[in-house]
């Protein structure tokens, strides 16, 4: 069975989904993404078939589910999409007290929304935090939260990119060095996830390969990273929640309206 032939891409997240850090050659401050990536796979499929593509992209860094499956919902929904994607979540499962069973209705609430137009839904899961140094500490909640996005997917016949289940990304060489975003390495990897859970065949089969083994690192090295690490990326972020700021709030959508999409 051949997949959808997609024309008009919205997606919707926070810094994931906007592309941190996968950085936009010779541009500052513009980043690409897995979502972009996607788009560009999507678009040349597209052109294969002589068909035109369009892509737009809400997503905003720091945004909360709240948003994303609220007034982003309501800003995708104008511009007549047949594909969303809706990958939200993560900030609010880093908050002690987050209820992942309302986080979960929230969602289930979008993906119907827009099921319901006819359009299709891309999800994504947690990435498994059980290596990560204080993001661990989340594992229970991101672990329930995954559950619900596969049972939201089976009731609303929705896509899902699995990357719970993506060993590689357990490699710390595909993520950045706040260890919250990918390298762009690990958002091409993604991109070729969600191409293949939209049931297109991925030129690059071994985007789910494990990178060569690394050297060892030592126990005193590893805790000077960690040390590091949280000097640099967790203190400033708590500093912010502290402050009631988020990463986002001066920051526009990269791309507020379908343009044709060009790789």
């Amino acid at each position: 069975m051949r997949p959808r032939p997609f024309t008009r891409f919205v997606a919707l997240g926070d810094s994931f989904t906007e592309g941190l850090d996968d950085p936009q050659p010779d541009q500052t401050n513009a980043y690409v993404g897995w979502a972009d990536r996607l788009a560009g796979h999507l678009a040349r499929s597209a052109s294969e078939d002589d068909r035109s593509f369009g892509y737009a992209n809400l997503a905003v860094r720091g945004r909360l589910l709240d948003d994303i499956a609220g007034r982003q919902v309501d800003d995708a929904l104008a511009l007549e999409p047949d594909l969303v994607s809706i990958v939200g979540g993560g900030n609010d499962i880093l908050r002690p007290r987050a209820d992942i069973d309302a986080l979960a209705a929230k969602l289930e609430d979008a993906v119907s929304r827009v099921r319901a137009t006819g359009a299709d839904v891309l999800l994504a899961t947690p990435v498994d935090p059980r290596d990560a140094p204080l993001m661990k500490a989340t594992r229970g909640r991101a672990a329930i939260y995954t559950a619900h996005i596969w049972s939201i997917a089976r009731r609303h016949d929705a896509h899902v990119i699995d990357q719970w289940g993506m060993a590689a990304l357990r490699d710390w060489r595909l993520w950045a060095p706040d260890r919250i975003h990918m390298t762009p390495e690990g958002h091409r990897r993604v991109a070729l996830n969600a191409f293949t859970a939209l049931g297109f065949t991925a030129e690059d089969a071994g985007w789910a390969d494990p990178l060569p083994a690394a050297a060892p690192i030592s126990r005193i090295d590893a805790a000077r990273a960690n040390a590091q690490w949280a000097r640099e990326y967790v203190g400033p972020w708590v500093q912010r929640r502290l402050r009631g700021q988020s990463s986002g709030d001066a920051i526009s959508p990269k791309r507020p309206t379908v343009t044709p999409f060009e790789d």
